[in-house]
């Protein structure tokens, strides 16, 4: 009788025990579970960083965005485009998947390596888990706020109060129109030329309905779209203006405008450019060999020229590769002042590179790309390459490299119709050439003949704390002889 009480006992604590262990267990592979996929869920959205791209940059405009949210994107796939103080650069995705969140409108300032959009990377990211993985953060001076501000803001409708609501609205309006379909923030692609055209005269461009590929807004768009605005009939029917506005226009009105990238990058180079001693220096060039010269390379450049390929030459390669000539027999002009670190004092640093920009009228602005090595290429190698970065600088392609490394400025303000000017030097450089218009002017030959000339305005500035006046007179002449007798150039090529 007591062997079998003790087996009995023995069973039940046996079974106790065994229970025991299994809720363990249970609850150990429960919870690895839970983790495993809590770990899953947050490396389904994945947010992408906006890349440094040069120059030590922390914020950059973001243009126009080629995505909305819940759209699809392939990697590598354009995502958007910003714009920094020289150049605009196309932001492409780094993953597969699905669009979850932009954190900036088109025109808003990005900081570089921070978010700018999140992507789904599963494409099947609940709302629970994203909104898990963007919890708000604790509000800070300067940080972006959350695109869908009108769903943040509302109070949630409170029941029995929305069904009264629309009855009294329908029975005030009975023929309301319905609004206006809202429009996505890739619905007005367009150019930074285009936008800055759409700044200048004030105009939003999210109102203009793009004529263009893939609903592209362009010039003409917004050129169509400021007549109809200013039309007589337009005005008449927003209704006549008060008599009172009219006798107000006669006084003087101030409006304060924010600059735009490349004003502001103007800006802060001239400001720099202020601390330079300039001297002038002027001299006048006969271009009448070199016309001839050009007028005959081109009509052999016009037959063989391919498709893509340079088929007319203008006077600026010629200037630009004499100034590459000019600087292998005084290469100071070609260098930079330093300072020391050790000593504190200034130092003369010599480039062996001829890299020379020169400075374009663009639709954003003053541009100054360089042509690398001008040193090691052709006269026709150096009119492509003015050609390509002419192009880019149109559309606002220009990358980074392309801005970059200049050692001198050629400013060609002729082809606008200008004669004399005085050029500021560029920070880190120590002169630059000014060229005038290229005009037909009357001269002596060598029997007193009263002949005709084409003649042009070489205006040199220089730093006058490194470059003394007699060595810049001594250099120009030597650019004035080779693009007087262009035939030298022969003898320099490489």
């Amino acid at each position: 009788m007591f062997l079998q009480r003790s087996s009995r006992a023995l069973q039940r604590q046996w079974r106790l025990y065994r229970g025991l262990n299994r809720t363990a267990e249970s609850q150990v592979r429960a919870a690895l579970i839970r983790s495993f996929h809590l770990t899953r869920n947050l490396q389904v959205v994945k947010p992408v960083l906006l890349a440094d791209i040069g120059e030590g940059i922390v914020e950059c405009e973001i243009i126009q965005w080629f995505v909305e949210t819940g759209a699809r994107v392939e990697e590598f796939s354009p995502l958007c485009e910003v714009q920094s103080d020289k150049a605009s650069v196309e932001i492409t995705s780094r993953f597969s998947g699905v669009v979850k969140k932009l954190y900036y409108e088109a025109g808003e300032m990005a900081k570089v390596g921070k978010p700018f959009v999140d992507i789904d990377i599963q494409g099947g990211a609940s709302q629970e888990a994203l909104d898990a993985l963007t919890a708000p953060e604790p509000a800070r001076e300067g940080a972006s706020e959350p695109l869908n501000k009108d769903s943040l803001s509302k109070p949630p409708p409170v029941n029995g109060s929305t069904n009264t609501t629309t009855e009294s609205s329908t029975q005030q309006e009975p023929k309301s129109q319905p609004p206006p379909a809202k429009k996505g923030k890739c619905a007005a692609l367009a150019t930074p030329a285009v936008r800055h055209l759409s700044k200048e005269l004030n105009i939003d461009i999210m109102e203009i309905d793009g004529t263009g590929k893939d609903g592209r807004v362009l010039k003409e768009d917004i050129y169509k779209f400021v007549e109809r605005r200013d039309s007589p009939t337009q005005s008449a029917q927003q209704g006549g203006t008060p008599p009172s506005i009219a006798a107000d226009t006669a006084k003087q009105t101030e409006t304060a405008v924010q600059l735009t990238n490349t004003q502001l990058q103007m800006f802060k180079t001239m400001t720099r450019s202020l601390n330079i001693p300039h001297f002038l220096y002027a001299d006048e060039i006969d271009f009448s060999q070199l016309h001839e010269l050009r007028r005959r390379l081109n009509t052999v450049v016009s037959q063989s020229a391919k498709e893509g390929e340079v088929s007319k030459l203008t006077y600026l390669p010629f200037i630009i590769k004499a100034v590459s000539i000019g600087l292998h027999q005084y290469p100071i002009l070609n260098a930079r002042v330093d300072m020391d670190a050790d000593t504190s004092k200034p130092t003369l640093v010599h480039r062996s590179q001829h890299n020379i920009g020169v400075a374009m009228d663009t639709p954003s602005g003053l541009l100054v790309p360089v042509i690398k090595n001008v040193g090691a290429r052709s006269v026709l190698s150096v009119a492509a390459e003015l050609s390509r970065l002419q192009s880019q600088a149109a559309a606002g392609r220009l990358s980074h490299q392309d801005l970059s490394g200049g050692t001198i400025t050629v400013s060609n303000i002729g082809n606008i119709g200008g004669t004399y000017v005085s050029p500021v030097i560029v920070d880190r450089e120590v002169a630059i050439l000014g060229v005038g218009r290229v005009r037909a002017a009357p001269a002596f030959d060598a029997e007193d003949n009263v002949v005709k000339r084409h003649v042009c305005n070489f205006s040199w500035s220089a730093d006058h704390r490194v470059v003394d006046g007699a060595t810049m007179a001594r250099a120009a002449d030597v650019v004035r002889r080779i693009v007087e007798d262009p035939d030298v150039m022969i003898l320099h090529l490489r």
